[in-house]
């Protein structure tokens, strides 16, 4: 198993409670994972200190396979059977050869 690239967003220090938040996004074989993570810290815990937590968190959530997060599967579209590709160029010209449609 690889290990996934990682993205946090929306990190916050929520001084109610006293924890750095943040949504933490976990990248691998084209699935992104969303986890909510929070981390009991004093405000005066640096930045990184307080990422890097978040980041553990996340991964120790993925692995375990508990608690809620939101997944999406990256998908190739597929073209309909039976169905050929939109031409604008070619619809145009049939419109315009249409009897009927000339101006007086």
């Amino acid at each position: 198993m690889q290990n996934p690239s990682i993205q946090l967003s929306d990190v916050i220090y929520n001084a109610a409670e006293q924890t750095f938040e943040a949504l933490v996004t976990l990248h691998r074989d084209g699935t992104a994972r969303k986890y909510a993570c929070a981390i009991n810290a004093p405000i005066t815990m640096s930045f990184e200190q307080a990422a890097e937590g978040l980041k553990k968190q996340a991964i120790r959530r993925d692995r375990q396979g508990v608690g809620m997060y939101s997944e999406q599967v990256r998908r190739a579209a597929q073209q309909r059977a039976g169905r050929p590709r939109f031409d604008p160029r070619r619809w145009l010209e049939s419109l315009i050869a249409m009897p009927g449609n000339r101006a007086a």
